[in-house]
């Protein structure tokens, strides 16, 4: 009897002990390193601003309390950072990222596209920032431009909005040619831009008459933009079953939908506003590192600093975790195929 007893309160010591020395040894692991954080754009967008103050605070909340640096990659509207990150980045948690919230829609849409090297389903996911509780995608159109209302952009055989994007495929480009295609507004789109913060200068300048860009991202880098008086005049929203409070007058996507397929698609194309500023490091990161850098990363959220530093710029924190971003991604994938198909022709730029 005695001898069990022995034996069972040994491996009940041994079951106690094994979280703590994993998490020993995720803390002996990070202790004197530096993580590199890839942000798919160049410097001075939303994307950029979100990570670089998650930079500023994560370490504090990772076991050994490693350095977190910045490295700008940008390129293709984010894919070349989101493919570096899966492909090329290193796999034991020292590198993570962020790019565009509907990279994993592309990913899922173009598998047999060369350009797009990575599966979705695989990052290893630590969370999304914002899950826009409070946010919206803006159609914003400058206030001296032609158009002023929707009945005008539906006008067709006058000179059409001139519409800035990034890269084929993202979502200033898709939601471009939802625009043009779903909702009967006449524009012409001009892609090729490098990253939001080009997009803004083109803005500004009055190169193009309008971009489409997240309300947080204007709140926290072009915040006169959104005021009275200011340049923009917001004509839409999209990722949102409401129209946003902020701008009344401005109907949802979803409003403006011709049909009730129309409708449904673009409720599917919305879904990656839910993870709207996503973070992933890449396939294969030990487990116990991967569990750390999620705990790390939503623990940050609550952080007063960060809490404080998001409210002084304007930017929504709404997060949720890396299992919640792949269950909103495993929805996208159940969508029925020729769904898909059709949405693959949206992002591709097709009719």
């Amino acid at each position: 009897m005695q001898v069990r007893w022995a034996a069972a309160l040994s491996a009940a010591i041994v079951m106690l002990a094994a979280p703590q020395a994993r998490a020993d040894a995720v803390e002996d692991f990070y202790k004197g390193k530096q993580i590199t954080l890839i942000v798919s754009y160049g410097p001075g967008g939303g994307y950029d601003v979100y990570a670089r103050v998650l930079a500023r605070y994560m370490p504090k909340y990772i076991p050994g309390n490693p350095s977190i640096v910045i490295q700008n990659m940008p390129g293709a509207g984010s894919l070349r950072g989101a493919n570096y990150i899966y492909n090329a980045a290193p796999k034991d948690g020292t590198t993570f990222g962020t790019f565009a919230r509907n990279i994993p829609l592309v990913g899922l849409l173009q598998k047999t596209n060369q350009n797009v090297q990575f599966d979705p389903l695989k990052f290893t996911w630590l969370g999304s920032s914002a899950s826009f509780a409070d946010d919206a995608y803006l159609l914003m159109v400058r206030k001296d431009a032609p158009v002023k209302s929707v009945e005008e952009a539906r006008k067709q055989g006058g000179a059409p909005i001139v519409l800035g994007t990034t890269a084929e495929g993202v979502s200033s480009d898709a939601m471009g040619v939802v625009e043009r295609d779903m909702l009967g507004f006449n524009l012409k789109q001009v892609p090729g831009y490098t990253d939001g913060a080009a997009l803004n200068l083109a803005f500004e300048r009055g190169e193009i008459d309008a971009r489409n860009v997240g309300l947080s991202s204007i709140r926290s880098t072009k915040p006169d933009w959104v005021k009275p008086g200011g340049l923009g005049n917001v004509l839409a929203v999209f990722g949102r079953a409401t129209r946003h409070r902020d701008f009344p007058n401005a109907p949802t996507a979803r409003e403006l939908a011709k049909n009730d397929r129309d409708r449904n698609l673009i409720e599917i194309l919305e879904i990656p506003y839910a993870l709207s500023r996503p973070f992933a490091a890449p396939p294969g990161v030990p487990e116990d590192r991967a569990k750390a850098l999620v705990k790390a990363f939503m623990e940050t959220h609550k952080d007063p600093g960060y809490l404080e530093e998001a409210k002084k710029g304007n930017f929504d924190v709404s997060p949720i975790d890396g299992a919640d971003v792949l269950r909103l991604i495993q929805q996208i994938a159940k969508t029925p195929e020729d769904q898909l198909k059709s949405i693959e022709k949206l992002v591709e730029g097709g009719g």
